[in-house]
């Protein structure tokens, strides 16, 4: 009897193993961008023309929205929040209580003292958090799946996480494939670079930084020693220059008055660290200006005290000093303070402005790249210091790449109502390649990873009538294969192709741009004129004789490269490698899709996969070195794949292969307990 209960208790416990795997999800948390950011623009000449997004229906996935708003009021069929779900409490009234989704509903669609981008169209709202801070990523899947049942046109994703999510991806793919059009914040993790998670990873949205925008607040900063330009940003409060200050630039320690007692400051500018060095001891920004303005100096510079640069407000509470203040103070991060620090030893005069720049770029707007073979974010849109609607009748300002994300959502709405047939990609591709480049503090252009085309101009979109399909292109050169052409597929809303021309705008000077119009295709072949590697970028101007439109275009300059043919859906690899190597993984990723093969390639041999889908496929070879893993990158296209047998046969009729593989698993375990429990 022992022997029998042994093998009962064992079966349990291998089934519940078995069920737990199987069922874990990711709850992966999802966070809110709701840091401050910027404004309305672009909208007059639709408006003038009649289009506020009449009949267009927008779903916002998000805390929900507090219909109960005057510029939002009235909730079910006659109201402006026409349908909906609450997922926090499955109930049907999808009501907000924190304030966030209303902000986002404000910006896209408000129509009463406050007016959205679109202000006539009509919004479903999916709550999917009650508290502002944190939603599961299965609430996301499932208000997008209920999206698409609501056959929305649009749907405005505010939130995200810092990595891929691929039911999130599968659920934009999916409402993509229906038609709607997904728009997404990038997410507030910059200034690093590649902090952009699911959604905005994905390449079926659209995905959306953040700039500041036209109003006073709009402030940055530049400093300048010698050919050396910083990344330094205004501390709120600063006001502009009306010309440059220059200076010598003197270390006043943490700012305190003791600091600076034997520190001739006098037409200085003065460099301090930002905190104290004693413990519990607060040193305000407003006094450390007010300290280094009484001692003379033209400005003030305060560095991290900690990695990374630094938001400061000059403001000190139960205080006025704020209000008093006399001098500009800026910000720059712990590493290139200490540096400047260093440099003082001898004579540093440095030149520092302030000025109003209402393109900069958010520093808190997440950065690219997400991928080697496409190009995110798409473009930018205000983000900076937005009024809309919030809780309880009331306005306010707010930011992040949140509140530009809705800016681009009210702009699709517009389009839609002028062209009802557009499809997702054509959308994506009119608001990207008529937006406008955008530079740095310094003047110059930023890069791709960081705005995509640029920022939102709604009237350029508008009046635009050439779509540019892809509206961005990725080249894989080498040291062995030093040029690529790719196309655009080039179609008019209205008339015939017209001629075209051609301009790449980058400050790379080692690559060379040559295109071909044949038929629709605009063949674009990058040459790359000297043997650097690295990764380059830069802009694709194209005019059709009334409008420019610009495609960003990232260039990957490898030592290795991947030799790849196919014949009848197998792909077979091969790899060039100057130096030695020992090693390389070799992933086949379908384009746009979270289906990826691995096989392996070592020196001297070639590697194969099958593909069974026509469509395009991206390859990324990751090749072991003596210095470390070196990558390698090939696209092709794949029209005849290998006919789908066996397993691959069952999937096209939705067979759960995973599912059969486990079960399986776990009738092998039970016989072989089984089998043990009556050898014993």
């Amino acid at each position: 009897m022992k022997y029998y209960k042994f093998v009962f208790f064992s079966l349990v416990v291998i089934l519940c193993t078995v069920f737990i795997v199987s069922s874990i999800k990711d709850e992966q948390k999802i966070e809110f961008y709701l840091e401050k950011n910027t404004s309305l623009i672009g909208v007059e000449i639709p408006r003038e023309q009649g289009f506020e997004g009449q009949g267009i229906k927008i779903g916002i996935i998000d805390t929900g929205v507090d219909y109960d708003h005057p510029d939002l009021l009235g909730f079910g069929p006659g109201g402006k929040v026409v349908g909906g779900y609450n997922f926090v409490d499955n109930d049907n009234k999808p009501i907000d209580t924190t304030g966030h989704g209303t902000e986002v509903a404000g910006i896209i669609a408000a129509d009463g003292s406050l007016k959205g981008v679109a202000p006539k169209a009509k919004l479903f709202s999916y709550k999917v958090s009650s508290n502002g801070e944190s939603v599961s990523s299965d609430l996301i899947v499932k208000a997008i799946h209920r999206a698409i049942e609501d056959k929305v046109n649009v749907i405005n994703i505010s939130l995200g996480v810092n990595k891929t999510n691929g039911e999130i991806d599968q659920a934009v793919s999916e409402a993509v494939k229906n038609g709607i059009i997904v728009v997404v914040a990038a997410g507030n993790n910059g200034p690093d670079y590649g902090t952009i998670g699911s959604p905005g990873k994905d390449p079926d949205t659209i995905t959306v930084g953040a700039t500041y925008n036209n109003i006073t607040q709009s402030i940055v900063s530049t400093l300048e020693i010698g050919k050396t330009q910083y990344q330094v940003l205004s501390m709120l409060g600063t006001n502009p220059l009306s010309k440059p200050i220059t200076g010598k630039i003197v270390f006043g320690g943490y700012g305190r008055m003791k600091d600076l007692a034997n520190v001739d400051a006098k037409d200085s500018i003065l460099l301090e660290e930002r905190g104290s060095d004693i413990k519990g001891e607060k040193i305000y920004f407003s006094e450390k200006e007010r300290n280094a303005a009484q001692g003379g100096a033209q400005a003030l510079i305060v560095y991290n005290n900690e990695p990374g640069i630094f938001f400061g407000e000059l403001f000190q509470p139960n205080s006025t000093s704020n209000n008093n203040l006399t001098i500009p103070v800026i910000s720059m991060s712990k590493s290139d303070g200490l540096a400047l620090k260093k440099s003082l030893q001898n004579e540093t005069i440095a030149k520092l402005d302030v000025f109003s720049h209402p393109d900069f770029i958010a520093p808190f707007s997440s950065r690219g790249p997400v991928s080697p073979f496409y190009i995110k974010p798409d473009l930018v849109a205000p983000g900076v210091f937005v009024n809309s609607t919030h809780m309880g009748g009331t306005y306010n300002l707010t930011s992040g790449t949140s509140i530009a994300a809705p800016h681009v959502t009210g702009a699709v709405a517009l389009l839609l109502q002028k062209y009802p047939n557009l499809k997702p990609d054509e959308v994506a591709s009119l608001l990207s390649t008529t937006a406008d480049p955008v530079t740095d503090a310094y003047g110059n252009d930023e890069s791709v990873d960081v705005t995509g085309s640029g920022r939102l101009n709604i009237t350029r979109a508008f009046s635009a009538n050439l779509i540019i399909i892809p509206h961005s292109l990725v080249f894989n050169l080498s040291l062995e294969k030093p040029y690529q052409t790719r196309s655009l597929h080039l179609q008019t809303i209205q008339g015939t192709l017209p001629n075209v021309q051609t301009k790449f705008v980058s400050d790379q000077n080692d690559l060379k741009l040559e295109s071909s119009l044949e038929n629709n295709s605009l063949n674009i072949k990058i040459s790359r004129q000297k043997n650097t590697t690295g990764d380059f970028d830069g802009m694709l101007a194209i005019n059709d004789g009334t409008t420019t439109y610009h495609a960003p275009v990232m260039v990957h300059v490898t030592k290795g490269t991947i030799n790849t043919s196919e014949n009848n859906g197998t792909l077979t690899f091969g790899l060039d490698y100057p130096d030695i190597w020992s090693y390389a993984k070799i992933s086949v990723i379908k384009k746009g899709s979270d289906q990826i093969q691995s096989t392996s390639l070592v020196p001297q041999q070639t590697s194969s996969l099958t593909v069974y889908e026509s469509d395009e496929y991206w390859i990324e070879a990751q090749i072991t070195t003596p210095h470390g893993i070196d990558n390698a990158y090939d696209i092709i296209s794949v029209e005849k794949p290998a006919p789908k047998k066996g397993i691959e046969f069952l999937e096209t009729f939705g067979v759960p292969i995973k599912e059969i593989i486990i079960i399986s698993g776990v009738i092998i375990a039970a016989v072989t307990v089984v089998l043990v429990a009556r050898r014993n």
